[in-house]
């Protein structure tokens, strides 16, 4: 073999290295960036999931608050009464913590 012919090879050697730097590089950012929104969503999936949770506990509060205090005032009959209420209770809740949880959002985003 002659020495530019091995020069040639060490050079295409060389770019081929360089290459594979560049992939192994490419590929060690996507598995990072994989990772993060992995953790993201996951974090987000179980929040939800524990959203979900207190809601039904929380539902549940109503009915018996709704079944004791309110159905012995109008009656057996007071279905559709305890509905309305239950369902201005919800509203109202949902609101109130919408609102709360959008200030705590805006407070975080003044600090970045």
């Amino acid at each position: 073999m002659t020495d530019e012919a091995s020069i040639a090879k060490q050079e295409i050697h060389k770019k081929e290295i360089v290459k594979q730097k560049r992939i192994q590089k490419a590929m060690f950012e996507e598995a990072q960036e994989f990772r993060r929104q992995f953790a993201e969503r996951a974090l987000k999936l179980v929040t939800s999931g524990f959203g979900l949770v207190s809601a039904l506990a929380w539902n549940e509060l109503i009915k018996e608050v709704i079944s004791v205090y309110i159905k012995p005032l109008f009656g057996e009959s007071s279905g559709l009464i305890s509905l309305l209420i239950y369902a201005v209770i919800v509203t109202a809740l949902a609101v109130f913590i919408t609102y709360q949880l959008s200030k705590f959002g805006e407070k975080k985003e003044e600090r970045t």
